[in-house]
């Protein structure tokens, strides 16, 4: 049987997997598909990004979620991935305002916002509770 600062410990560690592997896809997309990424940043902030901005842009991700990963650097590693976060978060809450809109053939078009708003909420959480995150390399 578990302790409950063992659960705590355990909870935290999935938590913290979790959302590392969930930027590191995203910053490894920049990686795979740069092109997107440059036509990303010229449609929603009106900015022109080179090759190899986007990749020191990933370099930098990767880093971040290998720190978060280890529970290394936690109020850095967590709260820059938090902060990167919710700059995402911001650019999209037009999709919060129709939760339920469909494009012509049915499927949800803002569905992705919704999965935005669990994650960042999921941030928070271990934000608050990073002082229980007894599973980290940092708590060693």
């Amino acid at each position: 049987m578990l302790t409950q600062d063992q659960r705590d410990g355990a909870a935290l560690l999935i938590l913290r997997l979790g959302l590392a592997w969930f930027m590191f896809l995203w910053a490894i997309h920049k990686v795979i598909t740069p092109k997107q990424y440059q036509g990303l940043a010229k449609n929603f902030d009106g900015v022109t990004l080179s090759f190899e901005q986007i990749y020191l842009m990933a370099a930098l991700q990767i880093t971040l979620c290998l720190l978060a990963a280890l529970g290394l650097l936690r109020p850095f590693s967590y709260g820059a991935l938090a902060l990167m976060h919710l700059f995402t978060v911001t650019r999209r809450w037009e999709g919060f305002l129709d939760p339920f809109a469909l494009n012509d053939r049915g499927f949800p078009i803002h569905r992705n916002q919704v999965i935005d708003l669990a994650v960042l909420a999921a941030f928070i959480a271990l934000m608050l509770l990073m002082h229980r995150d007894r599973w980290s390399l940092s708590a060693l």
